[in-house]
């Protein structure tokens, strides 16, 4: 078996939707990468589409239906990337769980859940992402933050204290790892992303994305890929990104 530092390298997309993630995992593509696509089992056929579309670009790409909250099935996972695609040279973590409750109908279960879905699994991808990349001295790790990162707000008290834990795992991370070769970045992603969401949930969607109010998945991407390409002499680890138009 050929050793990893001999083949292609690869791109993990964990929360590899229709808007973001996708659109992620299309642009590492693009720049040569295997993208490995990740998301719940229940979801894998929109999974083997999107990995279909990659392919029919001219990229490459492997599905992988995965719960990311599950420790043994993340383990797994980066082995067998490790094994039989590549070593992973970007590792972009991308699961929102974006929910609105107010507080008092906010029970243990929704708080629990959108933490492990939010913050948690993020963890185990930072850890997993770190463990292969370390011993090459090299990789990005990228994780999907939210206006929700920096401040609570009325509604949002799980998925804000899931995303500010995610926001502090990756300053964390950053600090162990950066000065070990691994450039770790969080980008807080202020507005709505057009999308499938979005569409079924702003009425004014088509406006506001003519008038690029609206972030386009495709340029978040480009950004994502930009924070790959930086010299390790002037790495960013937070970034935030948000349309030209909106108040903050």
């Amino acid at each position: 078996m050929s050793q990893p530092q001999d083949r292609a390298g690869a791109c993990l997309v964990v929360g590899a939707g229709d808007g973001l993630g996708g659109a992620t995992a299309r642009a590492f593509a693009a720049e040569g990468l295997t993208a490995c696509v990740t998301r719940r089992p229940r979801r894998r056929d929109a999974l083997n589409a999107l990995a279909r579309q990659i392919e029919e670009a001219g990229g490459k790409a492997r599905a992988y239906g995965v719960d990311a909250r599950e420790e043994g099935e993340m383990i797994a996972l980066f082995d067998e990337i490790e094994a039989d695609v590549g070593p992973l040279e970007v590792v972009v973590f991308n699961i929102g769980a974006n929910v609105r409750f107010p507080i008092l109908e906010t029970t243990s279960r929704v708080f629990t859940k959108v933490w492990e879905m939010a913050c948690f699994a993020g963890f185990l991808t930072g850890r997993e992402a770190a463990r292969v990349m370390l011993p090459r001295g090299r990789g990005t790790i990228i994780f999907t933050g939210a206006t929700a990162s920096v401040r609570g707000r009325e509604g949002f008290a799980a998925f804000a204290a899931a995303k500010h834990g995610l926001r502090a795992v990756a300053q964390s991370l950053a600090r162990e790892v950066g000065p070990q070769g691994l450039h770790v970045a969080h980008v807080v992603i202020d507005g709505a992303v057009d999308g499938v969401f979005s569409r079924g949930n702003i009425p004014d969607v088509e406006e506001r994305a003519a008038q690029d109010r609206i972030l386009n998945p495709a340029d978040v991407a480009a950004a994502y890929v930009a924070l790959h390409r930086q010299p390790r002499s002037a790495w960013t680890h937070e970034l935030d990104l948000r349309p030209w138009a909106e108040k903050w």
